[in-house]
């Protein structure tokens, strides 16, 4: 059976959620300061690891922040890993403020 994937943004929790069927699989966090959408941290479950799940939910989080006009700042090794094989992102990324 293969249940519905989806990435939303949980604006109160600061984060995003990739969502299997019902169930939260995995998040990254973030924070907002000014117009920068600050990564701070990406988890997927150890039961939903192996299944791309990261990748799904890195585009969908960074395509959220990029269609509100963010700029983006990877802390996060795992969203600053997804934006340097995935260049098209980069006129959005402030890696100066990742440091």
């Amino acid at each position: 059976m293969n249940e519905e994937t989806r990435v939303s943004r949980d604006e109160a929790g600061s984060r995003y959620q990739v969502l299997v069927g019902d169930r939260v699989a995995g998040f990254a966090e973030y924070r907002e300061h000014g117009d920068r959408t600050v990564f701070t941290h990406t988890e997927i479950a150890d039961e939903f690891g192996g299944r791309g799940l990261g990748k799904v939910l890195a585009a969908g989080a960074l395509d959220d922040a990029v269609s509100r006009g963010r700029v983006l700042v990877p802390l996060c090794p795992f969203i600053a890993s997804y934006l340097k094989r995935n260049p098209g992102y980069q006129e959005h990324v402030d890696w100066d403020a990742a440091r």
